[in-house]
């Protein structure tokens, strides 16, 4: 499949072919089963059913809503894949007015929403797109369940110390130490010197007090 040919192609096939003006094309899409819940490898058949036989275009826009073109299936059930006359990934044919077309193997990279081009009196009549995925994986929650160990019951909730805990609570009760500490001393120092103060003054009163006399 490509990307920019794809492009092209939609635009050229837009002013090519004149037909006969005043008709329509009804175009019906359909897959013989559901193509939501696919698996990969699984074989994913896709049709288009029509009331006029004039050939179809088979695209593939991916999850990015890139445009690939995958293969043209004209009126006379001739296949043309982009530059290929076969391909080793997609099957198509035509049977009637029906336009089918196989995915061989399903992979990641097929998801997306297929659908049909027509050109049909100068215009383009697009299919509705059939949607093409694989299923949501989900991941289940984990529940931890509580071992034993001669007879005791661990409990999954208990956490291990953190060595970063025990290294910050260390520190911080050194800073404690570091603070107090000094302060301690300093109100012991600013203590004793209230002491000798007050003993100094009551015996510079006593002596004035015996001079007097």
């Amino acid at each position: 499949m490509d990307t920019a040919p794809a492009l092209l192609l939609l635009l050229a096939l837009g002013f090519c072919c004149p037909g006969i003006y005043g008709q329509s094309i009804h175009i019906k899409a359909k897959s013989p089963r559901d193509t939501t819940q696919l698996q990969v490898g699984q074989r994913l058949e896709l049709e288009c059913q029509t009331d006029k036989n004039s050939g179809a275009f088979w695209f593939h826009k991916d999850k990015k809503e890139t445009l690939h073109f995958i293969v043209f299936i004209s009126s006379t059930s001739r296949t043309t894949f982009w530059n290929y006359r076969t391909s080793t990934r997609f099957e198509a044919s035509k049977h009637d007015k029906t336009y089918s077309l196989v995915v061989k193997s399903f992979t990641p990279q097929d998801e997306g929403n297929y659908f049909c081009v027509m050109n049909f009196n100068q215009m383009l009549f697009f299919s509705p797109g059939q949607p093409a995925f694989l299923p949501a994986t989900t991941v289940a929650p984990t529940t931890c369940v509580p071992t034993t160990k001669g007879g005791t019951t661990e409990d999954p909730n208990l956490k291990t110390p953190d060595p970063g805990r025990t290294v910050l609570e260390d520190l911080n009760s050194f800073c404690h130490i570091f603070i107090w500490v000094p302060l301690a001393g300093a109100c012991v120092l600013l203590l004793i010197a209230l002491v000798i103060t007050l003993v100094l003054c009551r015996q510079t009163r006593r002596r004035r007090c015996r001079c007097k006399r």
